[in-house]
């Protein structure tokens, strides 16, 4: 399970996910959402482990998508582009049906796919000078494989502000708009997570097994096979389209981007 990109810690009852790419602010790309769905699935099989934790290495939490690894999907065709859009809607799957709890600790910013790896969480942390984006629209993209559950999080309305907008926000309205559920100053980050950690030890991990089986049946926007095709479709379609492709080169080359018309 561990590996360059993700480093995996297990101290039972816990198990600790850490994103480990700071020099490009722990951006996801193939190698690291592989590693995710490998390490999600082997903690969730494990007994001892109670409870697992999403954390990060570095001053970031997520920068979203890297976008090396964008532009590389760009020139793929459509099967290929597609075929790797999948992995990414099958590991947030993979997550969000993980019976288990899983927290999730953010420190200085989750953008784009950042915040769909935080909205599979079932609690999120996050420190109080924390920033948030769904900043595709910006780069000609769509946040696709994440909007469903970035959609059950915050709900439509405000989805659509923030995913047309591309607007930052802050930790404060991230927990007003209920992506995250606790904001911490910086000292009293770790007694507020190991308090945490320690009401959730003190319930029967049986119990939350069901409950979290439970919500996700009488959730409104369940996620099926079918839906999670779409998701992976609209990604691909749009990181092939011309407005993809100019988006993040042109972020990429640190210029305007020249959109269609």
């Amino acid at each position: 399970m561990h590996s360059e990109a993700l480093h995996v810690e297990i101290c039972e009852p816990i198990a600790t996910l850490r994103l480990n790419r700071p020099a490009v602010r722990n951006a996801l790309n193939e190698v690291l959402i592989t590693d995710l769905g490998a390490a999600i699935r082997a903690v969730s099989e494990q007994p001892h482990v109670r409870i697992i934790v999403l954390a990060a290495q570095g001053d970031t939490f997520c920068a979203g998508a890297d976008l090396d690894w964008m532009a590389r999907m760009g020139e793929l065709d459509q099967a290929q582009n597609l075929s790797d859009a999948r992995a990414l809607a099958d590991m947030l799957h993979q997550f969000d049906q993980c019976p288990k709890p899983i927290i999730a600790r953010v420190q200085g910013g989750a953008y784009g796919g950042g915040i769909g790896l935080i909205s599979v969480c079932d609690i999120v942390l996050a420190d109080e000078k924390a920033q948030f984006a769904l900043s595709e629209v910006k780069l000609g993209l769509v946040p696709a494989t994440i909007a469903p559950y970035v959609l059950r999080a915050i709900g439509a309305r405000q989805m659509r502000r923030y995913a047309l907008s591309g607007e930052k926000f802050s930790a404060t309205e991230a927990q007003h708009l209920g992506l995250i559920h606790e904001v911490c100053s910086t000292e009293n980050f770790e007694p507020r997570f190991e308090t945490l950690i320690n009401t959730l030890l003190q319930a029967s991990p049986h119990a939350i097994a069901s409950t979290k089986q439970l919500i996700g049946q009488l959730d409104n926007h369940a996620l099926n096979a079918n839906l999670r095709e779409l998701t992976a479709v609209a990604i691909a379609q749009a990181r092939n389209s011309e407005d993809g492709r100019e988006g993040v080169a042109a972020f990429l080359e640190k210029r305007k981007p020249r959109w269609q018309k």
